[in-house]
């Protein structure tokens, strides 16, 4: 509907509007009697001076109801049509009225103070909660969340935002310096004994490989190589593996069961040296920084990532047709349990609440003077013939209430003063 049209047609307004042509009557039909009353007062006047107390509040009361049927018809039109001055009074100041309830609403209503206060009575981070925690509503959040997806997605592809993040994130790893990080990274992996784990593993991989029969022949033919000729005839070569093999392996056993074996300790220290010279060591920094930069201008690692977008961009479009109901199960899940936390936080909801309290008053004071000109525009443009017969139809019959009282005052008064010079005339 036009903002400059109102609609009248409620049963509410319907009703009003009967209401308000039978006050009028009534008012009317007063003015009319007492109209009719001084009429026949002053007629009957020679027959008894009573009718002259009568005719006198007739009279005042007939012009009481006039001057007040006026004051209220000129308050929305011009009476009976005529173009008296100073009449028509809404239609005439429009644009004042207008520009003065824009005025109005911004001094009195958008002030930082009132304002503000009134925000700071709404708890919005419990109103989020609530909202996030309802799971129709998350799913409906959720849905139509992954229907804006794909249309984000393109936009993406199309403005080259993603050759940019790209070229961002690429700057951004290359700027990284990796060897301090991995010798941290080291250093508390080896702060926490994991790398004994590794060690233990180790260990038991060399036991299982010595005491294979391809390795144990491979050592025995090294063996035999460099034993002089006359040893081989006694084959000592397989004695001496076999004793190899058996010392080694119970090396092995050794630490593995034993977890303070000084070998072990001495694991630890060569571990920690390499983690140093990984970190200050600049041979070993040059080193994986080339690797890093070699890893970045491979051509897989760029097809990897087109490959995971395709397949990531393939997924959001399936799950917004509706195809999968995964990432919605997954995204209304994620609304709830956000709702969940936000209800158990009364700190978080206080930051919350202070946060959009901040937000929304700087945007109000920010608006205000717009707010203050948006409805000044809507108030001149309304069709004002309409808006008076809406004024009428909801306030008309409490003013033509007006014209009865005017009516009752000023007979009131004209039988007070008629009756004053009664008094005078009798002295």
């Amino acid at each position: 509907m036009d903002s400059s049209t109102f609609s009248f047609d409620t049963p509410a307004d319907a009703e009003r509007a009967a209401e308000l042509r039978r006050v009028k009557a009534l008012a009317t039909l007063v003015l009319a009697s007492t109209l009719g009353l001084f009429v026949l007062a002053k007629w009957l006047l020679p027959v008894h001076p009573v009718f002259g107390f009568i005719a006198a509040f007739a009279e005042a009361a007939t012009i009481g109801g006039l001057a007040d049927w006026y004051a209220v018809v000129a308050l929305f039109k011009r009476p009976l049509g005529l173009p008296i001055p100073h009449t028509a009074i809404i239609q005439s100041n429009q644009a004042r009225i207008a520009d003065k309830l824009g005025e109005f609403i911004q001094v009195h209503f958008l002030e930082a103070g009132p304002v503000e206060a009134k925000l700071m009575e709404i708890d919005f981070g419990s109103f989020v909660a609530d909202w996030l925690r309802d799971r129709k509503r998350s799913d409906d959040l959720a849905r139509f969340a992954l229907r804006l997806l794909p249309e984000a997605v393109s936009a993406t592809e199309s403005s080259g935002l993603m050759n940019f993040i790209i070229r961002r994130m690429s700057s951004q790893i290359q700027a990284i310096d990796l060897a301090p990080l991995a010798a941290g990274t080291l250093r508390g992996f080896v702060a926490e004994g994991r790398h004994q784990i590794l060690f233990d593993d180790l260990l038991r991989v060399m036991h299982e490989t010595l005491n294979q029969k391809e390795t144990m022949a491979m050592i025995r033919e090294k063996v035999r190589a460099e034993l002089p000729t006359l040893l081989k005839l006694y084959r000592a070569d397989k004695f001496l593996v076999n004793k190899i093999v058996a010392s080694a392996t119970a090396f092995f056993n050794e630490v593995r069961s034993d977890p303070k074996h000084p070998f072990r300790g001495e694991f630890d220290r060569m571990v920690l040296s390499f983690v140093d010279r990984l970190g200050t060591d600049q041979a070993y920094i040059d080193r994986i920084d080339s690797l890093k930069r070699d890893l970045l201008a491979r051509p897989e690692l760029a097809e990897l990532a087109r490959t995971v977008w395709a397949n990531t961009r393939s997924f959001i479009e399936r799950s917004a047709s509706g195809e999968t109901q995964v990432l919605q199960h997954h995204l209304a899940g994620m609304f709830v349990s956000a709702g969940d936390a936000l209800a158990g936080d009364a700190e978080l909801r206080g930051e919350i609440n202070k946060g959009l309290v901040t937000v929304l008053r700087s945007f109000v004071a920010d608006q205000k003077s717009g707010v203050s000109t948006f409805i000044s525009d809507q108030v001149k443009a309304w069709n004002m013939a309409q808006l008076i017969s809406l004024i009428e139809i909801n306030i008309g019959r409490d003013l033509q209430y007006i014209r009865f009282n005017g009516s009752l005052i000023g007979g009131l008064a004209g039988l007070a003063l008629y009756s004053v010079e009664f008094l005078l005339r009798l002295l």
